[in-house]
């Protein structure tokens, strides 16, 4: 059975750095489209970071470009999510994501039950 399970999360300062990761099982990471999301208190989840063979990597989150990187191990079958210089705004749960599906555009089906980001002095 497919299963995500992410770690990492906690408090952090501001301008710290954190790095999530996303264990993968029954299932081949290297397939299909996988990505991070995240969802704020009150707010819609939101896709940051998809990486697909066909797409590449796909930042779909403007305000963490140049701060989040997405990657993978093959060997652990894990996929991260590096984040610095964190901001107070970041604050969230944060998710991996996958679908039986090659690109990173369309819904998402399968989920892992996320970890909680917090920054704050």
């Amino acid at each position: 059975q497919a299963q995500l399970v992410e770690s990492g999360g906690g408090l952090v300062h501001p301008g710290g750095s954190l790095r999530l990761a996303c264990v993968v099982s029954g299932f081949d990471l290297d397939r299909y489209a996988i990505g991070w999301f995240r969802q704020a208190p009150g707010k819609e989840r939101e896709g940051i970071l998809c990486l697909s063979k066909i797409d590449g990597r796909i930042y779909e989150l403007d305000s963490v470009n140049g701060r989040f990187t997405i990657s993978k191990d093959y060997a652990k079958n894990t996929v991260y999510l590096q984040m610095n210089n964190l901001k107070p705004e970041d604050t969230a749960v944060y998710y991996c994501g996958t679908k039986a599906s090659y690109y990173c555009t369309g819904a998402y089906d399968l989920w892992g039950q996320g970890t909680q980001v917090t920054v704050s002095k």
